[in-house]
């Protein structure tokens, strides 16, 4: 999100020593949340091995109630301790570490000096503040992409060492063996299979949502307080609203993999991420999720159930 909206976001730079302590502190509060972090993979990839309760919903229509996060949560634990609930963690880590680095190198080399956006826009022209967010604006498309791009085979890494719960497998077992499993099976493109959906969903809702709060804090608030709130809560609708694209993109890393959960019957192979996507449109399982404490499902779903499919086990290449 552009600096313009968010005050001080890259004040930090001046005193490297904070800097690195906040981003180690991010690293952190990522690590502590990684296990509903795996949870929510596995739930946008379709798989719910806890049976579901019967209930209704607010209309008193019958559905069906499935696990919040917490409980699934605690079947991974169950299932593989609590070890086990930080699966994929390592490269995860690894990916947010290449994607800071790659963002500083090229702050750096292309002398990009963001705490100067810090400045109190009553100060300057409607010209100059308009200039200030495209610069602004830019920079930040530009080190998204970047850190997006370079950081993305750990991701696909991430997800699909996360996904071998499904079927038990282990292929994926560290970064080293998941590196040669995917330059043997998918080659290259493997790496960067589900990047698409993933960069469209973070550049156009940081596109959207800068501009929106642009145009807000122009003509109608003016109270900083206020801005920041507003930052907040427009980002976190536009991030809502393209909610869909992160399902697609995780479904798109596995599928067409070795494992159990990217094969038929749980998950069909397709060619691209589009035709993902209108698969799971048709099935209105875009939102797989999106909800993490009020998790239902209509009993007319058409949505496979996987939690009692015999899961066959998969064995490494020679």
């Amino acid at each position: 999100m552009s600096s313009y909206l968010f005050p001080g976001r890259y004040s930090d730079k001046t005193d490297p020593n904070r800097w690195w302590i906040r981003f180690g502190l991010r690293l952190g509060v990522s690590a502590a949340l990684h296990p509903f972090d795996y949870s929510k993979t596995l739930i946008q990839l379709g798989y719910e091995p806890v049976p579901p309760q019967q209930g209704t919903s607010i209309l008193g229509k019958p559905i069906l109630l499935l696990p919040n996060i917490l409980q699934y949560t605690a079947h991974i634990r169950k299932i593989d301790g609590l070890g086990g609930c930080y699966r994929g963690l390592a490269p995860k880590m690894v990916g947010s570490l290449l994607s800071m680095v790659v963002n500083e190198r090229l702050t750096q080399q292309f002398g990009f000096s963001p705490q100067e956006d810090v400045k109190d826009d009553s100060d300057l022209s409607k010209e100059e503040i308009y200039a200030q967010f495209k610069e602004t604006l830019k920079w930040d498309i530009m080190l998204t992409v970047s850190g997006i791009v370079v950081s993305h085979p750990f991701h696909v890494i991430t997800v699909r060492m996360m996904a071998q719960f499904v079927g038990r497998e282990r292929l994926y077992t560290s970064i080293a063996d998941s590196i040669v499993e995917i330059w043997k099976t998918e080659g290259v493109l493997g790496f960067f299979a589900g990047l698409v959906p993933r960069l469209l969903c973070d550049v156009v809702c940081l596109v959207l949502s800068s501009s929106t709060i642009y145009m807000l804090n122009k003509y109608l608030i003016k109270d900083q307080l206020a801005r920041q709130y507003n930052a907040r809560i427009t980002q976190f609708a536009f991030s809502s609203w393209l909610y869909s694209l992160q399902v697609a993109s995780t479904c798109s890393v596995v599928s067409g993999s070795r494992l159990t959960a990217g094969q038929p019957p749980i998950m069909p192979i397709y060619r691209n991420w589009v035709e993902c996507w209108k698969d799971l449109q048709c099935r209105g399982e875009l939102k797989r999720g999106s909800s993490l404490f009020w998790r239902s499902q209509s009993l007319q779903s058409s949505s496979m159930p996987t939690a009692f499919i015999s899961l066959p086990k998969l064995v490494r290449y020679q």
